[in-house]
């Protein structure tokens, strides 16, 4: 593999179902070619993670045009860390120019636990998965029962049923909604494809996921889960897998909307495929990028395959966050509730992760919580503007739900 192309990894260790970061993991990165070569090695700072690591990757036209040459690199990786049990993924996909994110969750050491262990597959651009079955976009609302929500929420989390809908062998993992998106979205398409392209994708993935939730699609038919990691049912979530920035803040950005049509109720169930081994009447991913290519938005790309009543909506609520979003940007001169609620939430978070400045929560938005945002934003991989903005008005509300769980009794 020539070494002239390169891409990133940024590795983030936190305790298991918190959001609470370990400092001084050792994390190892290794060739998965040759996996008793040590690429890199390197321990976590105060926030639980490692600088941006940059690692060989392929030539970047493997990504943007359909080839049989596989577009990413691959790497193993070890975290290991005192008083956790170590953890081990197989086969990271980095692609050329992009920066990746590694969330590892480590497990406190325990009696008779095997070590975690994940081995990435093959992107679906480049592997040949079983195809969707065709369904109809709009479930029939039937008087069995099956439709049981009244709204459109977003939920806190998701629960996916690693393998197709009738395999009790696979397990089940509860996913946070927005680590869900943006798992899928690293799984099915490439981040080095145009922004519109990865809007309109995502936007796509995010209203399929909204259908099965609001139409209750699974356990509707007597299963206990949201959705499948099967093509052939659902959408394409490996555990485990590194994910992509620029996705993730894509996904932080818009992870409220959905796509409907005019007087129907529910998420449209937006079909897809890639438009290379499968054809389908939905959107088609390699299709999509050709289109971003030729200067189409994310809604152009959108009317294209979908038609031109289908437009973006958004969801009535928001599970699991403290507040919603005040409907502007917090910024230099802004007061109020919101902006002393926002100083307590970093003020909190700050106790975690101390490189975030502590602030005074007085409800004026000064020079000093301006940079106690911007390190805020640094840490969690968000453009570093000194801006409450959506994305990084939801993803405080995040982080501080995870840090502050662990020490509130009866916050599950």
């Amino acid at each position: 593999m020539p070494d002239t192309f390169q891409g990133s990894l940024q590795v983030n260790v936190t305790i298991e179902g918190q959001l609470i970061p370990v400092e001084s993991a050792t994390v190892t990165i290794f060739d998965t070619g040759n996996p008793n070569t040590i690429i890199e090695q390197t321990t976590t700072n105060s926030s639980g993670q490692t600088d941006f690591i940059s690692l060989p990757a392929p030539n970047p036209e493997y990504s943007l045009e359909i080839t049989n040459e596989q577009p990413y690199s691959e790497f193993n990786l070890r975290v290991e860390a005192e008083g956790y049990e170590p953890f081990f993924v197989s086969a990271m996909q980095i692609l050329p120019g992009i920066n990746s994110l590694q969330r590892v969750p480590l497990r406190p050491l325990a009696l008779n636990q095997l070590p975690d262990r994940s081995v990435i597959p093959p992107h679906t651009l480049f592997y040949d998965y079983p195809p969707k079955i065709p369904e109809p976009e709009v479930k029939p609302i039937a008087d069995d029962g099956e439709i049981v929500l009244s709204r459109v929420v977003i939920p806190e989390y998701v629960i996916v049923h690693d393998g197709p809908p009738a395999d009790n062998s696979a397990n089940n993992y509860y996913v946070k909604y927005k680590d869900y998106i943006k798992n899928v979205a690293s799984s099915e398409i490439y981040a080095t494809w145009p922004e519109s392209t990865i809007y309109a994708n995502v936007l796509a993935i995010m209203s399929f996921t909204m259908n099965r939730v609001y139409t209750e699609y699974y356990r509707g038919r007597g299963y206990d889960f949201t959705i499948t990691s099967s093509t052939a049912y659902d959408q394409k979530w490996m555990k485990d897998r590194n994910i992509y920035e620029n996705i993730d803040y894509v996904v932080d950005s818009i992870f409220n909307n959905y796509l409907s049509r005019p007087g129907i109720r529910q998420p449209i169930l937006t079909g897809y495929c890639d438009g290379n081994r499968v054809t389908c009447s939905g959107l088609s991913q390699w299709g999509s990028k050709s289109l971003g290519d030729a200067g189409y938005s994310a809604i152009d790309i959108i009317h294209y395959y979908y038609g031109d009543d289908m437009f973006i909506n958004t969801a009535d609520a928001i599970s699991g966050v403290p507040s919603s979003w005040p409907g502007e940007n917090l910024t230099l001169g802004s007061t109020g509730q919101k902006v002393r609620q926002m100083q307590e939430h970093l003020n909190r978070i700050a106790r975690n992760y101390p490189l975030i400045p502590t602030v005074t929560a007085d409800g004026a938005f000064g020079p000093a919580t301006a940079e106690s945002v911007r390190v805020f934003q640094q840490v969690f991989d968000l453009p570093q503007t000194g801006v409450v903005d959506f994305a990084t008005w939801y993803t405080i509300s995040d982080i501080y739900v995870g840090v502050s769980r662990i020490a509130e009794p009866g916050a599950f």
